[in-house]
């Protein structure tokens, strides 16, 4: 597993689109749902005339862990949902990466979001070695 300071991903031996599909189902089993989906290599192409390799963006969402976030910060929306990038390099490489809670959630300074935070990275942990 790759690790950055905001986040924590692997490689994958499957196509682009197979490897969001498993990481969608992924995620459904840790109880999170994809609320939003961007195609940035679609977006760029219709914007800017841009090509670039598959780059997918997923906003994953837990709705308890949800609740429980913005029931201790009610600001901390602008943190969310936990983001997943599921791209492929220039090798012809997928990788998935998630974004850290963790990291996020210190951003808030409110140490009881610590406990959820890594509830949250847990599950998402488990969810990535299941892709």
């Amino acid at each position: 597993m790759s690790s950055l300071r905001y986040g924590f991903g692997r490689t994958v031996g499957l196509p682009h689109d197979v490897a969001v599909e498993r990481t969608v189902a992924a995620l459904a089993a840790e109880g999170f749902g994809v609320l939003t989906e961007i195609d940035v290599q679609a977006t760029l192409r219709k914007k800017l005339g841009v090509d670039r390799r598959p780059y997918r963006i997923l906003g994953a969402c837990n709705p308890p862990f949800a609740k429980q976030a913005l029931d201790a910060e009610p600001s901390i929306g602008l943190l969310m949902p936990c983001n997943v990038v599921v791209r492929e390099d220039d090798a012809g490489t997928v990788h998935v990466e998630v974004l850290d809670p963790i990291a996020l959630f210190e951003l808030t300074g409110r140490p009881e979001v610590g406990p959820l935070a890594r509830e949250v990275r847990t599950r998402l942990e488990r969810a990535l070695a299941a892709v």
